[in-house]
């Protein structure tokens, strides 16, 4: 065969026009780009879920360290309770004696030994009671007489 030969030519053509009509299919096919759009979307959302456990990673680990600093610093407050309550000389902490059944002040005897306050609501119409000034006293109720309307 001569390479001029037409049958060279056709191959060749036919050939070419394969391959132009693969590339054009490939760029102009409407289901090949829908499924380029989704490989995109699929690789986005991946980097996004990958960037979320990542995140997700650094936050509890963030967590576990400021959980680990309030453990350290109740350790720390109920050592200084300690060392307060020795230096104050008291055997027991106020809640190990509520505990052991320790007995405490009673209100009632403090309230005993206090005195009300002179102007204080104790009931006898003192200056701060809650009706001071809304009512008549009984003895000007009874020294009054009516007052004959006015015109």
């Amino acid at each position: 065969m001569e390479a001029s030969s037409p049958f060279t030519f056709a191959i060749i053509g036919i050939v070419v026009g394969f391959l132009i009509g693969m590339i054009v299919y490939r760029l102009f096919s409407k289901g090949e780009r829908q499924r380029a759009a989704l490989r995109q979307t699929l690789l986005e959302r991946e980097h996004h879920i990958a960037e979320l456990k990542k995140a997700m990673g650094g936050l509890s680990l963030d967590v576990r360290q400021r959980l680990a600093n309030i453990r350290a610093e109740t350790d720390l407050l109920e050592q200084q309770l300690e060392e307060d309550a020795t230096r104050w000389k008291l055997d027991k902490a106020p809640n190990d004696l509520l505990a052991a059944g320790v007995s405490t002040p009673n209100t009632a005897d403090i309230d005993e030994t206090l005195a009300m306050p002179r102007d204080y609501a104790d009931g006898k119409s003192g200056t701060l009671s809650e009706d001071f000034g809304l009512k008549e006293s009984v003895s000007e109720q009874a020294t009054s007489a009516p007052q004959p309307p006015r015109y």
